[in-house]
């Protein structure tokens, strides 16, 4: 089945030192946009991540440090690669928790300011493990009925991926997924937007994970002590946290949404400071205005009788 798209989708598979998103950097890139059309155009890169890369990291994807010594860093190819992307979607196997995070990190890092802003992120894993539950090898397999050849190099993961996408499309077209709250719903159809709500399983705000929504749309801290905890909440109580945050050893993109909502908090803060005075101003105003004005005089309120009443009680 041929994905239906308004847009380009961009599939995209990164090979890196490590998995610490805060610290480890890309030793190669692989991206596949995929336009409205069905034009496919393939963008491939060894990258110097101008740190010796891991023996573990290298048994893992192939990849040495003698094959990137001569390889750009990030940085030269940034430019060309945002411009590659556009203004696609991103889609991905895991990329939503690793992949999407490890870009964005590397971007920042580049000075190169690449918006996620208005994106669909379809994570064909989070189809597959919700539907299947199993690897992109194996996924493959049952998908396509074919062994994944060179598996863990970026290409072949990137293009199995697209494959294993337009087949899922094709057996689940109609399927029936049940929540853990027993709704019934019909997800996998070939809409970029439904496939991106169906595979953002956590909500992240920062991709790492680190910052979420909770049920209510609210950023929601997701680790720690104030785990569960909306951040506007926890900047009430512990202002010193965002300063915390700010100066440990989280992703760039993660101190970036943070900063970002910081700045929005103490506007809104301030705002109400400024309504909340301005609202006391107009009370005292209105204070004087009533404590001022001439009392009517006292014998419109005085009665006859009460003048009797006077006159008996002080008649000589």
């Amino acid at each position: 089945m041929e994905l239906k798209l308004k847009r380009p989708l961009v599939f995209f598979d990164l090979e890196t030192t490590g998995i610490n998103v805060a610290s480890d950097r890309i030793v190669e890139v692989s991206f596949l946009k995929v336009m409205p059309n069905g034009e496919e155009t393939v963008y491939t890169k060894k990258v110097n991540p101008e740190v010796p890369i891991p023996a573990e990291s290298s048994f893992f994807h192939g990849i040495y440090d003698e094959d990137v010594k001569d390889a750009p860093n990030f940085k030269a190819i940034a430019v060309e690669l945002a411009a590659f992307i556009a203004d696609g979607d991103l889609a991905g196997y895991n990329s939503n928790k690793f992949d999407v995070p490890m870009l964005m990190e590397e971007f920042l890092r580049s000075g190169v300011d690449f918006s996620l802003e208005g994106r669909a992120f379809v994570d064909v894993q989070n189809i597959f493990h919700q539907m299947e539950q199993r690897t992109l090898k194996a996924a493959y397999k049952f998908y396509c009925n074919e062994n994944l050849e060179n598996a863990h190099t970026a290409e072949a993961d990137v293009r199995a991926t697209y494959a294993v996408l337009k087949a899922q499309l094709t057996k689940y077209e109609g399927a029936a997924f049940e929540d853990r709250h027993g709704t019934v719903s019909y997800p996998v159809v070939n809409d970029v937007a439904a496939l991106h709500e169906f595979t953002n399983l956590s909500k992240p705000v920062d991709f790492a994970g680190r910052i979420v929504y909770n049920e209510d749309g609210l950023e929601t801290i997701n680790f720690g002590k104030h785990k569960g905890k909306p951040i506007i909440e926890v900047f009430e109580q512990e202002p010193s946290y965002y300063a915390w945050m700010q100066n440990g050893d989280f992703p760039l993109y993660t101190k970036k949404v943070l900063e970002n909502i910081w700045i929005r908090y103490k506007k809104e803060k301030s705002e109400h400071k400024t309504k909340t005075a301005a609202h006391s101003i107009e009370d005292k105003k209105l204070a004087k205005k009533e404590f001022n004005q001439p009392k009517e005089e006292a014998s419109q309120s005085i009665s006859l009788d009460m003048l009797k009443g006077l006159q008996d009680k002080f008649k000589k």
